[in-house]
């Protein structure tokens, strides 16, 4: 199903250490409003979409987290890469590097690790696409306050980028949902066949 390009759909190259950013930019790999969580939900609810433009919304915005979730986990690893062990402990990381070293592992800012109990996943399309509208515009607002927080500029576009990509992900879900409502309300007499690649569900 998916076509993997070895590039990430923006570029970072974050050159100062800041393992403090780090610990805070980890929420969007594996915190509730991360890139993760939205993957899995989205890649997950689409077997119950009843449209196949909503289908289609939700496996393209669900792939496309995945390379959000790559994009989020190399700003960690490049923040926390050359940074000392000193400057770990200074920024409150000491425990993160203890059980992972340098590596990125899915867990809030506050240290709590990723868990599938975040997740909805409901079965009944209007309740899941207005779930993803209110999970897009949370995962903008968490990086609204990391733009706050940040002061490098390598860290900064990036999460702009990213943060722009939740509100494109906002107007298709809207879209989605408006046609989804439009089919419910419109009278038939046979259901709409899913998609081809859906048969073997």
């Amino acid at each position: 199903m998916w076509s993997y390009d070895k590039i990430l759909q923006y570029p970072i190259r974050i050159k100062n250490p800041n393992p403090a950013m780090a610990k805070l930019i980890i929420s969007q790999y594996g915190g509730p409003d991360g890139e993760l969580g939205a993957s899995l939900r989205y890649l997950s609810q689409r077997f119950t979409m009843i449209t196949p433009e909503a289908i289609a919304t939700l496996s393209d915005i669900g792939t496309e987290e995945l390379a959000h979730l790559e994009m989020v986990g190399t700003m960690v690893y490049q923040l926390m890469k050359n940074a000392t062990v000193e400057e770990i402990e200074k920024a409150g990381a000491g425990a993160y590097f203890t059980d992972h070293g340098r590596g990125v592992y899915p867990q809030s800012a506050a240290g709590t690790p990723f868990t599938a109990a975040a997740l909805q996943v409901k079965g009944d399309p209007i309740v899941d696409l207005t779930e993803n509208l209110a999970a897009e515009q949370k995962a903008r607002g968490t990086y609204e306050y990391l733009i706050q927080m940040a002061d490098d500029p390598d860290v900064i576009e990036p999460l702009k980028f990213l943060r722009e990509r939740e509100v494109v992900h906002y107007q298709r879900f809207g879209e989605a949902l408006r046609k989804v409502q439009d089919y419910l309300q419109e009278p038939r007499l046979f259901i709409m066949p899913k998609p081809e690649f859906m048969n073997n569900r």
